[in-house]
């Protein structure tokens, strides 16, 4: 499991370039590597958790048999002094036996605690390590994002410029260009379609005009 996770933590610059280079998603892919390594943190804390409990119930045992043992030989001590020497002696056979499993509990309770001080130890670092992993994720993941944009920016840019778009224009310029001379053209057209009735017309309305105004200054003494 730990050795899993320094893998984990090792790989991820070269599996970022070859995701790259697939073509996959950087920023789903060290989603997943950060998702991974806490999975990783959770079981390490578990089994510390685990190996701390073991070492409390060792020290229990060694506590409680190396108690049993002093009580012993209290106890022979005091067979002893009243003169008892059988009860003495059973006294101190069991203080020997309980000291001897003390011994044992001992030295297992000791073996436990320092496999507990190098759990820890090693948890602390991967915990370490996740936080290194997660800031390089932070700035990989903006990188990864400030390109993405940087990439469309260009890409939409370069289409507004191009030949493809250019052209369009043109195209509609033309058109525009071509509507302009057909309205011209219409308008020739209708000049020309004029009968001579209208033509008349339009010169009995300038003679009015004319008599208007000349009344017009006749009145005005002018």
């Amino acid at each position: 499991m730990f050795k899993f996770f320094n893998r984990v933590k090792t790989v991820v610059s070269s599996e970022l370039n070859s995701m790259l280079d697939k073509a996959e998603d950087p920023v789903k892919m060290l989603e997943q590597f950060m998702r991974d390594m806490e999975n990783d943190i959770r079981e390490a804390e578990t089994a510390v958790a685990k190996q701390i409990a073991n070492e409390k119930m060792l020290k229990r045992k060694y506590d409680d048999a190396q108690a049993l043992a002093d009580k012993r030989m209290k106890q022979a001590e005091k067979a002893i002094e009243s003169g008892n020497d059988d009860l003495a002696r059973r006294a101190l056979e069991d203080k020997n036996n309980q000291q001897q499993q003390a011994d044992q509990f001992k030295d297992s309770y000791e073996r436990a605690e320092q496999d507990s001080n190098n759990l820890r130890q090693k948890l602390d670092e991967m915990k370490k390590e996740y936080q290194e992993m997660k800031l390089k994720k932070d700035s990989l993941k903006a990188r990864a994002e400030s390109a993405q944009t940087r990439t469309k920016m260009n890409r939409t840019m370069s289409n507004i410029g191009s030949d493809e778009s250019r052209q369009g224009f043109e195209r509609m310029e033309e058109r525009v260009m071509q509507y302009e001379a057909e309205a011209e053209t219409s308008e020739d057209l209708s000049q020309s379609n004029r009968s001579l009735d209208d033509e008349f017309d339009e010169l009995d309305n300038k003679d009015n005009v004319d008599d208007e105004l000349a009344a017009l200054k006749k009145k005005l003494n002018k």
